[in-house]
């Protein structure tokens, strides 16, 4: 069995704004070091887009497109979505099973509604899930700054038992993707 790094809408028109989404660099270096860790070990690297027709996030466009900042290899993979849920009508799953894919680390934006989204389907779905804790951000909203959101859904999603395989929160640097 193996693990894959999720790389949730890590996209031009979602950091490329003013002001950006908390911590960008800093975030996207951690993505780019826990990619290189989990390609060394074997595991997969794959990059999720969103995209809505009709928005600057429209398939193909300049928006849609991966940040510049991200390393991406040969051998990485992609899925495209279209809400929140990084599983719904995608063929992420079908790609983890090909795989054998058995554990999953997340990271990427936005915090609240993607990367949280998406971790709880994953854990429904059967897969321990680790959240790369300081490699997911968000933006400021008028109800709490980004930390604060970041920090919330560390501790929440960790706090998820119900669906049976754990949910933890790790530090990027402290993810090991070997066996």
């Amino acid at each position: 069995m193996a693990s894959a790094l999720l790389v949730i809408d890590v996209q031009r028109g979602l950091f490329d704004t003013r002001p950006p989404p908390a911590e960008a660099d800093a975030v996207i270096a951690r993505i780019n070091a826990l990619a290189e860790r989990a390609r060394a070990a074997g595991a997969a690297v794959i990059f999720v887009q969103h995209e809505a027709a009709g928005t600057p996030l429209q398939h193909g466009g300049e928006r849609w497109a991966l940040d510049p900042r991200l390393q991406v290899r040969d051998g990485d993979r992609y899925v495209r979505k279209t809400t929140p849920d990084s599983f719904l009508r995608t063929d992420l799953q079908a790609q983890l099973q090909a795989l054998g894919v058995d554990r999953l680390v997340v990271a990427g934006y936005a915090s609240e509604f993607c990367v949280d989204t998406s971790v709880r389907r994953a854990a429904a779905l059967g897969y321990p899930v680790t959240v790369a804790a300081d490699a997911h951000t968000t933006h400021d909203k008028p109800h709490a700054d980004a930390a604060f959101i970041r920090a919330h859904h560390n501790l929440t999603l960790a706090d998820v038992t119900s669906f049976g395989p754990a949910i933890r929160a790790q530090a990027a640097e402290a993810i090991d993707f070997a066996r």
